[in-house]
């Protein structure tokens, strides 16, 4: 082959490869940047109660829990003692339901919060991964 083609195949090479980094370095930063509150995001939480309930108290907990402002959906199982719960975090915060709720019931209950093990393990990225470095380097700048 001779030089000048070589030449440009170097240059097409490396003008692509640019492209293709400043595209990914766009869109990674424009995917992990901070945004602002969707009012129309849903959120769960979860209330772990740890006295026993019967049928007639879940029913007072999911009336309650229904009448509290930015709830959605509401689920309470009596035989495992867990309250579930979606909401809109641009109206109302879980931890103020909960605080209310141990307020309004004689029930000793805990918001569930997963340890960072449990969120590790439920995350596809990995913090030892290539993308995840790629990701906070973004993040950090």
């Amino acid at each position: 082959m001779n030089t000048k083609l070589l030449k440009k195949i170097g240059w097409f090479s490396l003008i692509s490869l640019g492209i293709f980094i400043t595209v990914i370095s766009v869109h990674i930063y424009m995917v992990t940047r901070p945004k602002p509150l969707d009012p129309n995001a849903l959120a769960m939480a979860r209330i772990d109660i740890k006295n026993d309930i019967k049928k007639e108290d879940a029913e007072k907990i999911t009336t309650w829990l229904y009448q509290q402002k930015g709830i959605d959906h509401v689920l309470v199982n009596p035989d495992s003692k867990i309250a579930v719960f979606s909401f809109y975090p641009a109206r109302v915060n879980a931890n103020d339901i909960v605080m209310n709720f141990k307020k309004s019931f004689p029930y000793q209950a805990e918001r569930f919060m997963p340890s960072a093990e449990e969120m590790a393990k439920g995350c596809p990225v990995a913090p030892t991964s290539t993308s995840y470095k790629v990701v906070n380097f973004f993040k950090n700048l």
